[in-house]
């Protein structure tokens, strides 16, 4: 209990330096930035009525302090180009983005834990060989270029699945033919670097003492494999689990874009296109909390399942 405490202490300063990099990012923007969200046909009058409104007329340290007041009650701003509240988008959109890295992480695991259990305990042999060459073609094509070459085959050609979206006929529900390639496209890089992992952590584990002493004690491959070497070889994949959620979260953007997901990452997009600074700064606050909260949440299950740690 106390080194989860200190843990929770010691994301307190992580917080502040989020809160605080987001805020920066407006000032931080070369030029000025309400010419740049008004455009070139702006009069002066409209320029010093936005300023006044985003309270870029008050000091810095007044304007650091209101942005802080903002983020604690969760008043966000306002989307200029949206008419609307900066919370209540991300509200929208946020489930979306969380439904998708979600499928993403469990495609990969379906995936990746029997591929690197098979891979350890076959080592050397023409399947070992056979799926590290598939992992390694999964680490090399970008979600970029998998996302495409997915709607061209399953979609246009194939004719299974559809090309965008997230549901059909205007329902607010998720459907899940939505979900697959867009999982598939987030979700192949990672299950190539897990399947690695796995079979590092099991190579590993059936090589220790207490495998031969199980196996000596008659107990079949099966058990060994499953009862005693995977449970332990888990342990490390987890905080690995825990840091490329968060990754998946944070590179939605690209996925969303390719395959027109209503998420997160696609509004992040839109606000930069629009120079919807207030928009911009609410989505990346949000997607760098949950990073954040993710780590610590990894923390505390790791300690939780390690032994050694407690």
């Amino acid at each position: 209990m106390k080194q989860i405490l200190t843990r929770l202490v010691l994301t307190i300063p992580v917080v502040w330096l989020v809160v605080s990099l987001v805020f920066l990012l407006i000032h931080l923007v070369p030029g000025d930035p309400v010419m740049m969200m008004l455009g070139e046909g702006a009069t002066p009058a409209d320029i010093g009525a936005l300023r006044h409104q985003i309270g870029l007329d008050l000091p810095l340290h007044t304007q650091y302090l209101r942005y802080w007041a903002g983020v604690l009650h969760g008043d966000l701003g306002s989307s200029i180009r949206m008419h609307s509240t900066v919370a209540g988008l991300i509200a929208q959109r946020y489930p979306y983005t969380l439904a998708l890295t979600l499928a993403a992480l469990v495609f990969a695991l379906v995936l990746a834990l029997p591929a690197g259990i098979l891979a350890a305990v076959r080592r050397g042999r023409w399947l070992d060989q056979a799926l590290s060459v598939v992992s390694l073609f999964g680490l090399s094509v970008p979600g970029i270029a998998l996302g495409p070459v997915l709607i061209l085959v399953f979609s246009i050609a194939l004719g299974w699945l559809p090309v965008s979206g997230a549901n059909a006929g205007g329902s607010n529900t998720i459907d899940w033919r939505y979900l697959i390639l867009p999982s598939v496209t987030m979700g192949a890089s990672l299950a190539a670097i897990l399947t690695r992992m796995v079979r590092t952590a099991m190579l590993e584990e059936l090589g220790q003492d207490y495998i031969r002493t199980a196996r000596a004690k008659g107990l079949s491959e099966t058990a060994v494999v499953c009862k005693h070497a995977l449970p332990n070889a888990l342990v490390p994949i987890v905080t690995v689990v825990g840091l490329q959620f968060g990754a998946l979260l944070a590179g939605a953007i690209v996925t969303e874009t390719i395959f027109s997901w209503p998420g997160l990452g696609r509004l992040t997009v839109s606000a930069i296109s629009n120079r919807d600074y207030a928009l911009v700064q609410g989505c990346l606050l949000s997607i760098g909390l949950t990073y954040v909260l993710v780590n610590l949440l990894t923390d505390v299950v790791y300690r939780w399942i390690n032994p050694r740690m407690r």
